[in-house]
Formats: C-alpha cells, structure tokens, sequence
C-alpha cells in the first residue's frame, strides 16, 4: 500500500472506531425553519428541544422583514474584509447598539463567535502575562487561549478557592497583566457563573475579567443583558463575548465587546476579523430588529423563564436525573453514551427531537440528553414532552 492509502485506511478505522464506540454523530435534516415544531427530511413533525433559539426569534417575522430589507438595501453580500470595503453604516449601528444593550464602550463584529475567542487572546496578551481559565470553558475560548503566548493557568469548574489559588500562582510567576475568563453560562451543564464573586476575587488580585455570553445575552437577567445584568455587575466586566447565533436571532456572526482601547486594538490585530469576511447585511439587519424586540419588552424571556421552571420540575418528577440549576439548558443525564443515543433515536419515534451527547463533547460516564427550552414553545409542546420522556425512559429502564 501507498502512504497516502494508509493514511486513508487509517481515516476509515478512526471513523470505524467510532461508530463502534457509539460515539458516531449523524446529522438529522430538517425541512422547516426553526421553531417549536419542525419537520424532518422524512416527513416526521416533532417538537424541537435542542435548538439554541431560546426567545425564539429565529423565524420571527419582524426580524425575517429586517433581514429582507437589509438584503434589498445594502446586498447579499460584501466580498471584502471590513477594513477594505466591507464596512456598511449597518456594521456601525448594530455594534452601537450592541454596546448599548451591553453595557460596554465599543463593540467589534466577527464572522462567527468562535472568532471572537479565537481572535481575543493573542492581540492583547504577550508572554508575559496570564490567562486563568475555568476549566469547563467552550473549545472557542480554550483554542484562542492556545493561539497567544500568555502563560496559562485552568482552575477547577466553577470552583473560586482554585480561581484564588491559579492568580496566586500567576502573580507569583511575575505576571504582567492578569485575565480571568469564563463562559458567563456553561454550554452543557447550564451552570451560571458567580460573576459577582468571581469580579470581586479579580479586584482583589488586581485581574481583568472576560466573560463568554453566548448562552446567556438576550434573555438572562431582568431585561435579558446576560449574566453580568443578573449577577450585578452590569457595567463592571472588562471583555465580553457573544453570539448572533443563538436567542438574538440564531443566524452566525459574533462579537467582543468592552472598552474602547480594547476593541480599537483588536480592529488592528485580530486575525478572523482582519481576514474573514464581513457580516453579511441580512444578519446585521436582522439582529438590530431583534435588539428592538428586546428592548421594547421582556415578554419573551419572562415566558422563557416560564417555560423552563415548568419543563425542570416536571422532568424531575417523571424520575430522571437532572443537572440543577435555572437555565433553559436542562442536562438530563444519562452517562452512557450508548443509551444517550437510543434514548434519542427512541424520542424521535415518539415524536420528539433532542441529540445525546457524550464523549469528546462531554467527560466520559457524563452522556446526557441536552435539552434546550424557548420562547416559542407552548404549555401543550413540554407536556408531550414530558410525556414521551417518561415512555421512553421506562422502555430503556432509564426511570
């Protein structure tokens, strides 16, 4: 055999490997826009519970009319980076307004939230100075940390003794500039960091802190700004970044938003925002109608708060094992990733769409069904739900 059909036979054994493993992802096609129910490729209506779409705007029709008249306006597309001809009074506006609603100085677009934290670290930190990261933090922000040259310091998930003890450390090692960051929401466990302690223990050691907000903008805190605005400190975070493409909205694109200094250096020196093309107009148009919609009502992430104290306390009592907390991210774990999935596949039979998840995604014995409650599902939608949980809990002896 060749090199090249080695490395190709080799390709077929990881993959072979996988599926063995029950660790194979399949991707399921959907037919419909996003929303409560949606319709698979083979004809099946299901109720949607794995969709980011938490204020369920994703199909609203005010911001599909916005994004209609972006694209009637200012076009399809820019075929530019921003700093040579992809920049539109659109971009202007919306980080503006981003900024605003945010609580921040300054606001820089990027093609996708991933940028965002793969652009952050290396522009600001040199080798000199210090990251201290929760361990748990999305891969986005784990692989921009990676990309500088700051030395490194992971302390325990969600645990402020070991955050003291990493800054410690950090200083001990003659840290120039000290950054604290974590995910303002934990993707797969739906825990909510204590942003008011960890701000006070940044203080006290003289750190910046950053927060990763893509499961939280548009609907945590009263008027829905996100973690900072319900842990009180709203106004008090150095660097935050976010997401269009979950609750405000659901399309793609990202954000860092923080002071100006911050943001103007980025504009400099980030990499995916000085060669990845702009946000497209339909996007921009888009999300400033749906920081309108935010900004004019908190109805939709009132009903979301609803929707998930209802949806976690009857799933806990239908017998299953939840991960406590008050995010709309509802952990149902089922540790093993083989039941995760014939959970799943089981639920789709009954009319329900939700993924497992497990190993790389989560730790190994940590498979879990990962539900994920909006806005836009009716009482009706969760217990059908709740109902189809139960059945096929009992079938695989889960409850």
């Amino acid at each position: 055999m060749t090199s090249s059909d080695l490395f190709y036979q080799h390709l077929r054994d990881e993959l072979q490997g996988l599926r063995d493993a029950g660790l194979y992802k399949n991707e399921r096609v959907i037919v419909t826009p996003q929303g409560a129910r949606v319709r698979t490729a083979d004809g099946r209506e299901v109720i949607n519970l794995c969709a980011n779409n938490y204020l369920g705007l994703s199909s609203h029709p005010q911001v599909i009319e916005a994004a209609h008249e972006a694209l009637r306006t200012h076009g399809y597309g820019l075929s530019s980076v921003r700093f040579i001809c992809g920049t539109q009074d659109l971009h202007k506006t919306l980080e503006a307004r981003l900024s605003r609603f945010l609580g921040t100085e300054d606001t820089i677009l990027y093609a996708a939230a991933f940028d965002a934290n793969g652009g952050l670290f290396e522009p600001l930190l040199g080798e000199q100075d210090a990251v201290i990261s929760d361990e748990l933090n999305h891969a986005s922000i784990i692989d921009g940390i990676r990309l500088c040259k700051a030395k490194r310091y992971r302390y325990k998930h969600n645990d402020l003794d070991d955050l003291q003890r990493c800054l410690q450390q950090a200083a001990a090692d003659g840290a120039r500039f000290k950054l604290v960051f974590t995910d303002g929401v934990f993707s797969m466990d739906g825990t909510i960091a204590r942003l008011d302690q960890i701000r006070a223990i940044a203080d006290a050691h003289g750190a910046l802190l950053g927060i990763d907000e893509c499961h939280a903008s548009g609907f945590l805190g009263a008027k829905g700004r996100g973690t900072h605005e319900m842990r009180g400190v709203f106004g008090k975070i150095d660097i935050i970044t976010g997401t269009l493409g979950k609750a405000l909205g659901g399309a793609s694109g990202g954000f860092t938003s923080g002071r100006r200094e911050v943001i103007e250096l980025l504009r400099q020196r980030s990499r995916p925002y000085l060669f990845s093309n702009t946000v497209a107009p339909s996007i921009v148009g888009g999300s400033l109608a749906v920081l309108d919609l935010l900004e004019a009502s908190t109805a939709l992430r009132d009903k979301l708060e609803e929707n998930t104290r209802y949806f976690r306390g009857a799933i806990a009592a239908a017998g299953f094992d939840i991960k406590p907390g008050e995010h709309p991210i509802v952990p149902i774990m089922v540790y093993d990733a083989v039941k995760a999935q014939q959970l799943a596949a089981r639920l789709l039979e009954l009319g329900v769409y939700v993924v497992g998840f497990f190993f790389p995604v989560v730790p190994k014995g940590q498979a879990r069904i990962r539900v994920q409650l909006s806005a836009v599902h009716e009482r009706s939608h969760l217990e059908a739900a709740v109902a189809a949980f139960a059945q096929a809990g009992r079938e695989l002896g889960l409850v």
